[in-house]
C-alpha cells in the first residue's frame, strides 16, 4: 500500500497494489441507482461518517463462529506452552515479530527479505539497511513498545497512536484534515472513503476501545476480529492503519492472555490470503457480512498459531542439537551461555558474547571463530563490521519447512583408538 498526498488540496489516497477490482471487490458496487451499497448508507466515494459503533447489531456469536473458536483457543493454548519450553525467551521474542514484520509489511507492498531484517536487527544503528528494511524493522520495534506498554495499561487510542508514529517514524496523531480515500491503483477506483472529523475519529476510537477493553461477555478472539475490522473502518491515520491494526491484533491476544509473548506469526496467513483480507474487509461495510469476516481472522489466527508452534518446536530441537554438538566438538569452549547467544538473533556480533560476560573482545572472537570452523556458524564483513550467522537457524527460520542439516558426528578418541587396537589385533 502506498499513500500519494496533495497537501494543496488536502487529498490523502491510499492506493492497493495488485488488487483485481474484478476479483477483489464487488463487480457493481453502487448497485442499479449508484447511490449505496446494499442499504447500508455506505458511498464509496463519501466519507463514511455514518459507521456504526460496536457492538453491531447482529448475531457475532454464531454457531459457527463459537465452534472455531473452541479450535482457536486449543491452537493458541499450545503456542502458549510449547513457547514456555525456550530457556531464553529472548529466543521467541527476537525471532517470530521479525518475521511477522517482514510479512505485514509486505501486505502493503513494503517487500523486503529474512536475512536483511536479521542484520539489520543486529547491527542496529550501525545498519545501512534500505528504505524498506528500515521501514519494516520499524514495525518489529513497534510490536515490541507495544508489548512493553501493555503492563501498565491496556490497548487505548493513545496506545495506537504511539505504534504508528514508531512505524512510521515521525510523530503524528489522529486525522485532522479531509480528503482521506482508498483507491485501487488499476482501476484507480475509489473503494473506500473512511469517517472525517477529529472529533468524530476520536469518539469512534473511544467506542473501539471500550468494546475491546469492556465487551467481556464476548469471546476475546471474536472481539480481537471485530475491533480489527471497526479500526481499519475508522482509518484514524494518514497511513500505517493496517500495520498499526495487526499490531494491536496481537497485543490484544497478550492482554486477554492467550499469549505470553507476541510469538502469533499471523501476517503470514493473511498475506497469503490477501485478496480475501481486503475482500471480507469490504463486504462487512457493504453487506454486514461479520460471519465471513470472523471466520476468515479466527482461521487465521488457529492456522498461523499451529505453524507457529510447529516452528518453535523445530527451533527447540535445533538448540538442543546445537548444545550437544557444540559440547561434543569443542568441549574448551562450550559454555550453554555461548550456545544462547547464537540463538538470541540469527547474527551474532564480538560484543554480544562480551555483553554475556564470556569473556573478552579477543576470547569472544577466538570462540566465535572456532564455531565458524565447526561450521556452526558463518563469518560474513558488513562495512567495517563482523557479523557471525547462525546458518541452520537463519535457514530454518527462512521457509516454511521445520528441519535442519544435522551435525557432522562426532568420534570420540577414546572410541577411535580402541578401533585402531581392533584393527592392529586382527588377523
Amino acid at each position: 500500500m502506498s499513500v500519494r498526498i496533495c497537501r494543496k488540496m488536502c487529498i490523502y489516497t491510499t492506493r492497493y497494489r495488485n488488487v483485481s477490482a474484478a476479483t477483489t471487490y464487488p463487480s457493481d458496487p453502487l448497485g442499479p441507482t449508484g447511490s449505496q451499497i446494499y442499504m447500508t448508507g455506505f458511498t464509496p466515494s463519501k466519507p463514511y461518517n455514518a459507521l456504526p459503533k460496536l457492538p453491531p447489531a447482529v448475531d457475532l456469536e454464531t454457531k459457527s463462529v463459537l465452534k472455531k473458536c473452541a479450535s482457536v483457543h486449543a491452537a493458541l493454548a499450545a503456542l502458549k506452552e510449547r513457547g514456555r519450553r525456550i530457556p531464553d525467551q529472548t529466543v521467541l521474542v527476537n525471532a517470530i515479530p521479525i518475521m511477522e514484520a517482514k510479512d505485514s509489511s509486505a501486505i502493503e507492498n513494503i517487500v523486503t527479505t529474512s536475512d536483511a531484517l536479521f542484520r539489520d536487527a543486529s547491527l542496529k544503528d550501525d545498519s545501512d539497511a534500505d528504505p524498506a528494511t528500515k521501514e519494516a524493522s520499524r514495525y518489529r520495534s513497534a510490536l515490541h513498545h507495544g508489548f512493553q506498554a501493555l503492563a501498565n495499561r491496556p490497548i487505548t487510542t493513545r496506545m495506537a497512536v504511539d505504534i504508528c508514529a514508531e512505524l512510521k517514524g515521525v510523530d503524528l496523531d489522529v486525522r485532522s484534515v479531509p480528503g482521506t480515500k482508498l483507491t485501487n491503483t488499476i482501476t484507480g477506483d475509489v473503494i473506500y472513503t473512511p469517517p472525517e472529523g477529529e472529533v468524530l475519529l476520536r469518539e469512534l476510537l473511544g467506542n473501539w476501545e471500550r468494546f475491546l477493553n469492556d465487551a467481556t461477555e464476548i469471546d476475546p478472539v471474536v472481539r480481537m476480529a471485530v475491533g480489527h475490522y471497526q479500526f481499519e473502518a475508522i482509518h484514524p491515520f494518514i497511513d500505517g492503519n493496517g500495520r498499526t491494526g495487526r499490531v494491536i491484533n496481537i497485543l490484544f491476544l497478550i492482554q486477554q492472555g492467550l499469549l505470553d509473548l507476541p510469538t502469533l506469526y499471523l501476517s503470514r496467513y493473511i498475506l497469503g490470503n490477501r485478496a480475501d483480507y481486503y475482500r471480507l474487509l469490504l463486504e462487512v461495510t457493504t453487506k454486514r457480512a461479520w460471519e465471513p469476516w470472523i471466520l476468515y481472522i479466527l482461521d487465521g489466527v488457529e492456522t498461523t498459531a499451529r505453524w507457529t508452534t510447529a516452528k518453535i518446536g523445530a527451533v527447540y530441537d535445533l538448540i538442543d542439537a546445537t548444545v550437544a554438538y557444540v559440547r561434543d566438538a569443542a568441549p574448551k569452549i562450550y559454555t550453554r551461555e555461548l550456545v544462547d547467544v547464537i540463538f538470541t538473533q540469527p547474527y551474532s556480533r564480538i560484543q554480544n558474547v562480551v555483553d554475556r560476560g564470556l569473556g573478552h573482545r579477543e576470547k569472544a572472537s577466538r570462540d566465535l571463530k572456532h564455531l565458524v570452523a565447526l561450521g556452526v556458524l558463518r563469518e560474513v564483513k558488513v562495512g567495517r563490521e563482523k557479523l557471525f550467522l547462525n546458518v541452520r537457524y537463519a535457514a530454518l527460520l527462512g521457509n516454511d519447512a521445520n528441519t535442519f542439516t544435522p551435525f557432522a558426528k562426532i568420534e570420540h578418541a577414546s572410541a577411535a583408538g580402541h578401533r585402531k587396537t581392533e584393527r592392529r589385533a586382527a588377523p
